[in-house]
């Protein structure tokens, strides 16, 4: 099973094509996400969506010949993780659903900046304060986005943060999950966890199901398999190389979306994401630069 974490600079480069692959599917399935939700309830999307991914886990375990539950499942970790899962998806995809694909895609972006100061404090990795000036200055990136207390602020942008705050929650929590746990099974427990978060935002929402038609039911089977590939890609690229080495390519995603909501759904990007995204870049590609860098720790 892959579940050994390697390191070194050859695993950081494997790690940081995984993440590459992993955010161009992970932006098709938003695409296909946001496609959906003009016609089905936002807790129906995460159900089915969930659902589909999990049987295709499911799959993949019974073929490698692994067992579906492993007692480390119900481990501590495990739940947090399935927790910061649940709350990621939930909030992500009703972002997905109400904001411009380009906003909520670039405010994701803030993702490998909670990562890596949480890798810093917590997990003993060296940060040296050169990137800690860029973290604060990517964070500083979304704050312009979001504009907080001003006439072009939108509560609903905070869906966004809040899922960004969750998957951060959910990618740390994958490399410290048991080493038991292939990333097939965190595959089936991820995807398990998109269906309970689709079913208690649906309790709560009240909508009645809505049977999919033929363009719907494809625009689901387009985010299920793009969900499955990325999901695949970033656990491997999660388990591969440094977090604060690897994280950082998470920012490829905003090329990838950004295009996807300009180009597929007619989205005009003002000059508050132009700018926050400047910043964030900037700041992602710093810490990789700065990564990369033997004496960070003295820098």
């Amino acid at each position: 099973m892959d579940t050994a974490i390697r390191t070194g600079k050859n695993a950081n480069l494997t790690g940081g094509l995984w993440m590459f692959a992993a955010m161009g599917a992970f932006a098709i399935e938003d695409a296909f996400v946001k496609a959906a939700s003009v016609t089905i309830p936002v807790g129906q999307i995460l159900i089915l969506f969930g659902l589909g991914g999990a049987l295709v886990f499911a799959a993949l375990a019974l073929a490698n010949r692994e067992p579906l539950f492993v007692r480390d499942v119900l481990s501590p970790r495990m739940l947090l993780r399935i927790l910061f899962e649940i709350t990621g998806r939930l909030f992500y995809v009703l972002a997905v659903a109400l904001i411009p694909l380009s906003a909520a895609t670039v405010i994701l972006q803030a993702t490998p900046l909670v990562v890596v100061a949480w890798a810093a404090l917590f997990m003993g990795e060296q940060v040296g304060w050169r990137r800690w000036v860029a973290i604060f200055m990517g964070l500083a990136g979304v704050i312009v986005i979001v504009q907080p207390g001003s006439d072009g602020f939108s509560a609903l942008s905070l869906l966004a943060v809040i899922g960004m705050l969750g998957f951060a929650g959910r990618d740390l929590a994958s490399r410290a999950a048991p080493a038991t746990i292939s990333t097939v099974l965190l595959g089936l427990y991820g995807f398990l966890s998109v269906v309970i978060a689709g079913g208690l935002y649906s309790v709560w929402q009240g909508v009645p199901p809505v049977v999919p038609d033929g363009p719907t039911a494809l625009c689901l089977l387009g985010a299920v398999l793009g969900g499955v590939a990325a999901y695949t890609c970033l656990m491997k690229a999660m388990r591969t190389g440094d977090v604060s080495a690897v994280t950082p390519f998470r920012y490829t995603r905003l090329l990838f979306g950004v295009a996807l909501g300009v180009l597929v759904f007619g989205e005009a990007l003002g000059v508050s994401i132009l700018i926050g995204s400047g910043l964030i870049v900037a700041s992602g590609l710093f810490i990789l630069w700065r990564g990369r860098q033997s004496d960070d720790s003295g820098a």
